[in-house]
């Protein structure tokens, strides 16, 4: 009986030497009995003038076109161009076969011959007619029918001569020049193929891409927020007038355009109205069709806050919000009307001001009310670079056998650094087994084993 009252004894101080443990523990852990306030990461932000601009999706359109067409009939016999080079104005182009209209024109020649003949001899006669008129020979009647025969032979040589006109300028139209310069296309005639005057299909198309316009379309409705800016938001004279444009890959193109002018007519179906601009194209980049996005400048705000747009979120009614720390470390909830994008910044009209904290880590730890350790962000390249790890190396023998025979030591040291509560856990567990032993592992004692006592 003596032993077991021994070992419940200690088992019971060890347990109180737990509890005391696991007590110091709780209050070395949360002083007080609260919890530290959650760290955020904040921005603070700064008032700037912003340039509002919008990106308008477009075609790149020719700033000159014209499709080759025969102005006469007959069968080409040579084309003299290459397709896709540069033409200049004048340049021949095709040849139509001119035997017919060489013929024309030495027909209508020898018809002016005949008019004008006939034209002199009508004038011969008018001239004796009025010769014997004044002799009192011929009657005035005689006289007038000279007359008109020789105005009527006049008219008849006009006539001739422009008949003998539209021969020849149907022979030089046997010969296809080109209109304007530019670019020319593929051919879509060929020699020997037969072509007529005003058909559909052009026989080529030429472009003139130096400079070129681009069509953007806008809505209506951007157009009237715009223009309700007022004067305070207008830009100043002559920055509207150069817009940048995006191509196809993102990239911008490296010159810069000026808006020409805008259709003042709403298009009933779509309710878009279209924008016309002309850019500088010496290296023939942009393309009649490609699709492009141009940056117009739209309006300048002063004094408006740009808030990084992690910083912002909606509310349950999809409302834009913003979380921002106060003087006293208190989070602030604040609705926030957002004009629009800017890069990867909101532009924000109201709910923030200069000044103003932002939270823009640690969202999900807080809410309005909440004391946090607010912690400025640093600046993308404010940080220095990180110095490369040295390698690591594998332990010699000798290290290993060093560090197994200093590992109970060790997980010793561990265990009391940790803190009161595994202490205590393992007093408790120590403590189980020690009564656990003392009750089934010490032998129970017989008469006959025990020694008389005297009384």
């Amino acid at each position: 009986m003596t032993n077991a009252l021994q070992a419940g004894l200690r088992a019971g101080i060890v347990i109180l030497a737990g509890w005391a443990g696991l007590a110091g523990a709780a209050q070395a852990q949360a002083p007080g009995g609260a919890p530290p306030p959650p760290q955020v990461t904040v921005v603070t932000l700064q008032a700037d003038d912003v340039t509002l601009t919008s990106s308008l999706p477009g075609r790149v359109t020719a700033s000159a076109e014209a499709e080759l067409r025969p102005q006469v009939n007959g069968i080409i016999i040579e084309r003299l161009f290459d397709e896709g080079r540069v033409v200049e104005q004048g340049d021949p182009l095709y040849r139509i076969d001119p035997r017919t209209y060489e013929a024309a024109v030495a027909q209508a020649e020898a018809s002016l011959a005949q008019a004008q003949a006939q034209s002199d001899a009508a004038e011969r006669d008018a001239k004796r007619i009025g010769t014997l008129r004044d002799r009192s020979v011929a009657t005035q009647q005689a006289e007038d029918s000279a007359i008109s025969a020789r105005d009527a032979a006049a008219a008849a040589v006009k006539a001739a001569q422009a008949a003998l006109d539209v021969a020849k300028l149907d022979l030089e139209r046997t010969t296809v020049s080109a209109p304007l310069d530019g670019v020319i296309g593929l051919a879509q005639a060929s020699q020997g193929q037969l072509v007529t005057a005003g058909q559909q299909m052009p026989m080529a198309v030429i472009r003139r891409i130096d400079p070129v316009l681009v069509d953007v379309t806008q809505s209506a409705a951007d157009i009237v927020r715009w223009q309700r800016q007022g004067a305070a938001a207008s830009l100043p004279k002559g920055a509207g007038h150069h817009v940048s444009l995006r191509l196809a890959d993102g990239s911008i193109y490296e010159h810069t355009g000026s808006l020409t002018g805008a259709e003042p007519h709403v298009d009933e179906t779509t309710g878009v109205v279209t924008l016309r601009m002309e850019f500088a194209n010496p290296d023939g980049l942009l393309l009649p069709g490609m699709y492009v996005l141009a940056d117009i400048p739209q309006a300048l705000l002063t004094d408006v806050v740009l808030a990084p747009q992690e910083g912002v979120t909606r509310d349950r009614r999809g409302r834009p919000i913003a979380y921002v720390v106060n003087a006293e470390n208190v989070v602030e909830e604040r609705p926030l009307e957002i004009v629009q994008d800017h890069g990867n910044q909101w532009v924000v009209r109201e709910g923030l001001s200069a000044g103003d904290r932002l939270v823009v880590a640690g969202l999900q730890r807080i809410g309005p009310g909440v004391t946090v350790t607010p912690e400025e962000r640093a600046a993308p390249d404010a940080a220095p670079p990180a110095a490369a790890a040295p390698p690591i190396e594998p332990p010699t023998e000798a290290e290993a056998e060093a560090d197994a025979a200093t590992a109970p030591d060790a997980a010793t040291g561990d265990a009391d650094a940790e803190g009161a509560a595994p202490a205590t856990e393992g007093a408790t567990e120590a403590a189980a087994e020690a009564a656990s032993d003392s009750a089934t592992d010490t032998p129970a004692e017989t008469p006959a084993d025990t020694p008389a006592t005297e009384p």
